[in-house]
């Protein structure tokens, strides 16, 4: 049981039930479920349809971009699981196993236009979240919705406090006087170095992170906020590594043997910490965690290795660059989670958790 009195843990079990089917003339289509009609009346929010008839994914993925416009400071998953919970509520299907198979095709239409990892992890948790409760044991199709609805609700209260959760844990590691190193923009990065620097002073190096140069957009961010940073070359992480006091990360996912998947660079600037003896600090929130087992840089599917319109091109992909890379969890000393502080030899155990 969790804390609001509900069952969601390993033994609570998905119920597929249907209703009594409505009137004729209800609803055009004989499917029985939510599909999205351009004929629909779109609601004044980022043009979501305000019932949803026949689905069609470009309204789904205009949902998704206007969620990421509107808050540009939202993750990427965060944006797909509003977009999956809206989708949910404004369904007007029979049966609970057709909803669940919209939301499953919905969430792949979302993975076509962000590759990330998160995106397919956080939409893959927020469904066996709302799906594995005894309290869906209703006959009553509406029922059953609303309660589903409500922990998609509570789903998405609890990520989004992951990052203060994270922030709290992680600023008592940085130390006054410390020399940080990360690499890219990582928005859970940001939130805690910004909250470090309430109360400490210290100095941070930003890889400038090709092939996107995002690291000028954290060096912008960590300006306005008053923390003294440096941008350096990618290829300088082994020669400012002698300066630095530890490494933090971000992380687009974490996988089941406790190692992560993040922006490329990330496993060279892990080899070059372990080689001097720098503490490697991973920040991800726990909607990350992903049931992938990769051994080596070939086992990352390369689905998140790639651009999604690099793969929607048909490119050759091996004239291309990957974005991500792999790291093994032999070179990260913790994972600072919503769910605690762990040690990768840990994420199994909590991966168990999340998805049994």
């Amino acid at each position: 049981m969790n804390e609001e009195g509900e069952d969601w843990g390993p033994g609570s079990r998905s119920i597929y039930t249907s209703r009594a089917p409505q009137q004729s003339g209800s609803r055009s289509g004989g499917s029985g479920h939510a599909i999205w009609n351009s004929a629909i009346k779109l609601s004044p929010s980022c043009g979501l349809p305000a019932a949803i008839g026949i689905y069609q994914p470009a309204e789904i993925v205009q949902y998704f971009k206007c969620q990421l416009q509107e808050d540009t400071d939202v993750a990427t998953a965060v944006a797909a699981i509003r977009t999956l919970l809206e989708f949910l509520k404004r369904d007007t299907g029979e049966t609970i196993q057709g909803l669940i198979g919209s939301l499953k095709d919905a969430t792949g239409t979302l993975s076509k236009v962000d590759s990330s990892v998160s995106v397919s992890s956080g939409g893959e948790l927020f469904l066996r979240f709302i799906t594995l409760t005894s309290n869906l044991e209703h006959s009553d199709y509406d029922k059953c919705k609303k309660m589903m609805s409500e922990r998609g609700e509570l789903f998405l209260k609890r990520i989004s406090m992951s990052r203060n959760k994270i922030t709290t844990l992680c600023c008592p590691f940085i130390k006054d006087g410390a020399k940080i190193l990360t690499h890219a923009y990582s928005k859970v990065v940001l939130k805690v170095l910004e909250e470090a620097a309430a109360n400490k002073n210290f100095s941070v190096y930003v890889t400038e992170s090709q092939p996107d140069l995002s690291g000028k957009i954290m060096v912008e961010a960590l300006r306005n906020r008053n923390v003294p940073v440096t941008l350096i070359l990618d290829a300088a992480v082994g020669y400012i590594m002698e300066k630095v006091d530890l490494v933090i990360v971000g992380a687009e996912g974490v996988v089941e043997s406790g190692g992560i998947i993040n922006k490329i660079g990330t496993n060279q600037m892990a080899v070059c910490a372990k080689a001097q003896n720098k503490p490697f600090y991973v920040v991800a929130e726990s909607f990350k965690f992903v049931r992938l087992f990769p051994l080596n840089q070939r086992d990352v599917p390369d689905k998140f290795k790639y651009k999604a319109d690099t793969q929607q091109q048909n490119k050759d992909l091996l004239e291309e660059h990957p974005w991500i890379d792999y790291t093994s969890p032999s070179l990260i000393t913790l994972l600072f989670t919503d769910l605690g502080v762990l040690t990768p030899s840990a994420i199994s155990d909590e991966l168990i958790k999340l998805y049994l």
